[in-house]
C-alpha cells in the first residue's frame, strides 16, 4: 500500500470533501501515485489528515464514480489504468468536474521559474550519443562497458565478506569526515600505481567517484573565466563540458600520429589536459619525443598537465610507455585514472595523484560535496586488491579483451576494409575513418535498425565544421560470437547509404 503523506491545508469556508478531492485529483494527474499499488486506506488517510473516515470514503466513492480510480475487493482502491504512470488522459472521454482543473492550474501558476534561476546549464552540454537501451541491441559495439559474464562475482563476494566482518566494520561504518580508507590508499600506492611507474606518498592520493569526478573537482578548484585550458580535438567531450561549465577558455589543438600537435599558442594556457597513453577517441599513443617536448614547455611556461590515464589497466601494449606522471619530479602533473574500466564501471571508483598541497585542498572541496566515496566500497576494493583477486581478474580480462579485439580486427579487415583503422593496434576501441563522403551519423541510424550500435565520430570533434566520416567501435559489451555478424551487417549498411 502507498504510504504517502498527502499535503492538504484545509481552508475555512470550503467543504472538506471538496478540498480533499482536489488534492487527490492533483496527485493523480501529476503522477504522484504509482500504478499497481493500492492508494492509502480510508483509515490511514483519515488519521493522517485528522478528518472522519466517512469523509475520505465519500471522496473515494466520488473518484470511483468519475473514473479516476477502480476498486478491487479486499485489496482497496487503485488508479484507473488510464492514469497509470501519471498519464492525464480522461477515461471514457470524461472531463474533470468543475473546480478540479482550477486547483491543478492554480498550483502550476505559482511554480518557480527555474530557467531564470539557473546559474549553470549542464543540461545544455552533450555527451556521446548512444541509445539508452543499447544493451537490448544484439550487436552493441559500445565503448566503456564491461564484459558482464567475466565479472568475478564469487571473489567480489569474498572481499565483501571480509569487509563486513565485525572487527572490520568500524573502518567503514562511521563517517571519516574527509579521509579515505587507509587500506585502499596503501593498495593503490603499492600495487596499482607502480605498474604505471608512479611512486606516490599516501597524502598525494585522493579516491574519487571515477576519473570524471576527479576532473570536476579539479575544474571547480582551479578554473574560472580567467583560466585557459589546452586540450585535444577530437577528444573527450565531457572534459570539455566540465571545463567550460566552470568558465574556462578551452583552446583546441589537433592531433597527428604522435599525439597532440604542440603549437606556440599553447604557451598561453594555464593547464593542458591530455589522454596520452591512448588518446580519446583515436587510441593514438603519444610518442616519447612529443612527451619530452610537451614537458619542457610545461616547465618553461609554468603550466600544469592533467594526465587522464583512463584505460591504464586495459593497456595491451607489450612495451607500454609509463605514465608521464612517472617522470614528474616537479609536481606539475595531475594524474587521474579509474579502477572501474576493466572491473565494473558502475562501481565508480577512481583516484588522482598530485602534489600533497593540491590533494589537501581537493580533499576539502570533496568534503563539501560528498565527504568521501562510500567507505564500504573502498574497503571491499582494498580487500579485493590485497587478496590478489584484482590482478587475477586483470589477467583473464586482458586475455578475453585481446581475443575480442582480434576478432573485431579480423572482421573489420574482412568485411569493412573500405574503412581505415587509426591509432594503436592495442587500444581499447577501434577508431575508423570511413570513405570521405560517408556520413556516419546517418550510418549509425541505419545500422541501429539492423540491431547494430556504434558511436559516430562527429560528436568527438569540437570545431564548427567537424568531419563526418569517423566512427568508434568498442568490443567488450558485445558477445564475442556476435562480433563477426555485427560487422557484416554494418558493412551492408555502409554499402547502402
Amino acid at each position: 500500500m502507498i504510504d504517502h503523506f498527502l499535503p492538504v491545508r484545509f481552508e475555512l469556508g470550503r467543504g472538506l470533501q471538496e478540498q480533499l478531492r482536489e488534492a487527490l485529483v492533483s496527485a493523480i494527474l501529476g503522477g504522484g501515485f504509482p500504478a499497481g499499488e493500492p492508494l492509502p486506506s480510508c483509515r490511514k488517510l483519515a488519521d493522517q489528515l485528522r478528518v472522519s473516515r466517512n469523509t475520505v470514503n465519500l471522496v473515494y466513492e466520488s473518484l470511483l464514480d468519475s473514473g479516476y480510480i477502480v476498486s478491487q475487493p479486499r485489496r482497496g482502491f487503485f488508479l484507473h489504468p488510464a492514469y497509470a504512470e501519471g498519464r492525464a488522459s480522461m477515461p471514457m472521454g470524461q472531463a474533470p468536474e468543475d473546480g478540479e482543473n482550477a486547483g491543478v492550474e492554480a498550483g502550476d501558476a505559482g511554480a518557480p521559474d527555474w530557467e531564470r534561476r539557473f546559474k549553470l546549464r549542464p543540461g545544455m552540454t552533450s555527451g556521446v550519443f548512444r541509445p539508452q537501451d543499447w544493451a537490448r541491441f544484439p550487436y552493441p559495439f559500445v565503448y566503456g562497458q564491461p564484459m558482464r559474464d567475466l565479472f568475478p562475482l564469487e571473489r567480489w563476494r569474498e572481499a565483501s565478506r571480509k569487509a563486513l566482518r565485525r572487527e572490520t566494520a568500524p573502518c567503514w561504518l562511521h563517517d571519516r569526515f574527509d579521509r579515505d580508507d587507509d587500506m585502499l590508499v596503501e593498495q593503490l600506492r603499492t600495487r596499482v600505481l607502480p605498474k604505471r611507474g608512479i611512486w606516490a606518498k599516501p597524502n598525494e592520493i585522493l579516491v574519487t567517484l571515477g576519473s570524471q569526478n576527479a576532473l570536476y573537482l579539479i575544474a571547480a578548484l582551479l578554473m574560472n573565466r580567467q583560466t585557459r585550458v589546452a586540450m585535444e580535438t577530437p577528444g573527450f567531450r565531457d572534459a570539455l563540458s566540465i571545463f567550460e561549465l566552470h568558465g574556462a577558455d578551452v583552446q583546441l589543438h589537433p592531433i597527428d600520429e604522435e599525439g597532440i600537435v604542440l603549437a606556440p599558442r599553447m604557451a598561453e594556457c594555464d593547464y593542458v589536459y591530455l589522454t596520452p597513453s591512448h588518446q580519446v577517441p583515436t587510441g593514438i599513443v603519444m610518442s616519447v619525443v612529443r612527451r619530452d617536448r610537451l614537458m619542457d614547455g610545461i616547465r618553461r611556461n609554468d603550466q600544469i598537465l592533467i594526465e587522464d590515464d583512463y584505460d591504464a589497466e586495459l593497456n595491451l601494449d607489450r612495451d607500454a610507455l609509463p605514465a608521464i606522471k612517472a617522470g614528474d619530479a616537479g609536481g606539475r602533473v595531475i594524474y587521474l585514472s579509474s579502477l572501474s574500466k576493466p572491473f565494473s564501471p558502475g562501481l565508480r571508483l577512481g583516484y588522482l595523484v598530485a602534489d600533497a598541497d593540491l590533494v589537501d585542498e581537493l580533499r576539502s572541496l570533496r568534503r563539501l560535496m560528498y565527504r568521501h566515496p562510500p567507505l564500504n566500497n573502498q574497503r571491499m576494493m582494498a580487500e579485493f586488491l590485497a587478496q590478489g583477486y584484482y590482478d587475477a581478474h586483470l589477467r583473464s580480462f586482458r586475455a578475453e579483451h585481446a581475443r575480442r579485439r582480434d576478432l573485431l580486427h579480423g572482421a573489420l579487415s574482412r568485411d569493412l576494409d573500405a574503412c581505415r583503422q587509426i591509432g594503436s593496434p592495442t587500444a581499447s576501441a577501434f577508431w575508423l575513418a570511413a570513405p570521405g563522403a560517408t556520413d556516419t551519423r546517418k550510418l549509425a541510424w541505419a545500422a541501429a535498425r539492423q540491431g547494430v550500435v556504434f558511436e559516430y565520430g562527429e560528436q568527438f570533434f569540437f570545431e564548427g565544421s567537424a568531419p563526418t566520416n569517423f566512427m568508434r567501435l568498442g568490443f567488450n559489451a558485445i558477445e564475442a560470437e556476435r562480433i563477426g555478424k555485427g560487422v557484416e551487417l554494418l558493412a551492408r549498411c555502409l554499402d547502402r547509404i
